[in-house]
């Protein structure tokens, strides 16, 4: 479920934040078009990632978390993965981060009839059983979601040149549901 991000206003006081993270932000709100319709920034982003990107997504109804953490990191002038348009390949993406801090990325497995996929967000905050994920596809759109630490796959971080001092742990309340398997792709 979407957390309101007025919750997570006190990431304008804390100082520069990692550039991914800035990123996402700019696109919170970024939703699928309901039915048969498909939202054109959504499938603009394919064509800002490009390559082998491009032609294999022509519908926002096709799993887009990979999508949107492609043309992040695209924008704050990182490599993303080989075909990262699969979830789970961002577990390839810059460095090991062991403790996840603000910016990393995070890879989750979720349960689906055929067997097991993936997920990809940013790590915002956590509280003591879930991380607080800025990603896309949550819910239908860019926003925040709160995912179980037990559902971890990889934790990834972006390698730096100048790491800003913000990307460290934060600890937050719990707020709003788990999200399930269901709205996440």
């Amino acid at each position: 479920m979407p957390i309101d991000p007025a919750r997570y206003s006190w990431l304008d006081h804390i100082g520069q934040l990692p550039r991914m993270i800035s990123e996402a932000r700019a696109l919170i709100g970024t939703h699928e078009l309901a039915g048969p319709g498909d939202n054109p920034a959504i499938l603009a982003w394919a064509s800002e990632v490009g390559g082998d990107v491009a032609s294999h997504y022509s519908h926002d109804s096709v799993p887009w978390c990979g999508l949107f953490m492609a043309v992040v990191a695209k924008r704050a002038g990182k490599t993303p993965p080989a075909d990262p348009l699969w979830a789970l390949n961002w577990s390839t993406f810059g460095q090991p981060a062991g403790q996840p801090m603000l910016g990393d990325v995070l890879t989750f497995l979720r349960r689906t009839d055929d067997g097991t996929a993936g997920h990809v967000g940013l790590y915002v905050a956590e509280d003591a059983s879930a991380f607080h994920v800025l990603g896309g596809n949550q819910s239908d759109q860019v926003c925040f979601t709160r995912i179980g630490k037990d559902r971890l796959h990889a934790a990834r971080r972006p390698i730096y040149v100048n790491r800003p001092a913000t990307v460290r742990p934060f600890l937050v309340a719990a707020i709003g549901e788990l999200a399930g398997n269901h709205t996440l792709a």
